[in-house]
């Protein structure tokens, strides 16, 4: 083959290869999503022995990595009653709400809902900058 052949296909399958990795790349930087459940806990032994290994198992088997879990302090406004915040971050909304709606997790609310009320609240996370 004469090279100026070999230079011009080398260039295109460079190119070609250059535009298929910019395309992984951009596909990765879709930002995560958080979501944030606050627990109005009736029954704190309850919720902790019973509701709470269910629902952690299935939240790690739907991909969510816990970040932060604990009483809630308020900032600005009134300080809740009893509350407990759990911010666990996953990869996408639509992730969450297959959490949600799942049989395991579903198990486990038939379960917390004896002992608190729930508010479940997803957002998603901005973009790397």
């Amino acid at each position: 083959m004469k090279t100026p052949y070999v230079v011009a296909l080398s260039v295109t399958a460079g190119m070609v290869f250059g535009a298929g990795a910019i395309q992984g790349l951009h596909a990765q930087t879709k930002p995560p999503a958080y979501q944030i459940s606050l627990e109005e806990v009736s029954n704190p032994e309850g919720i902790e022995k019973e509701y709470h290994p269910l629902a952690s198992a299935a939240s790690q088997r739907y991909g969510s990595r816990h970040i932060a879990n604990g009483l809630a302090v308020s900032i600005d406004g009134t300080q809740p009653k009893n509350l407990l915040v759990i911010i666990n971050q996953w990869d996408s909304i639509e992730q969450i709400q297959a959490w949600d709606n799942s049989p395991e997790y579903r198990k486990a609310r038939e379960i917390g809902n004896k002992y608190a009320k729930f508010q479940i609240i997803a957002v998603e996370g901005l973009a790397a900058q």
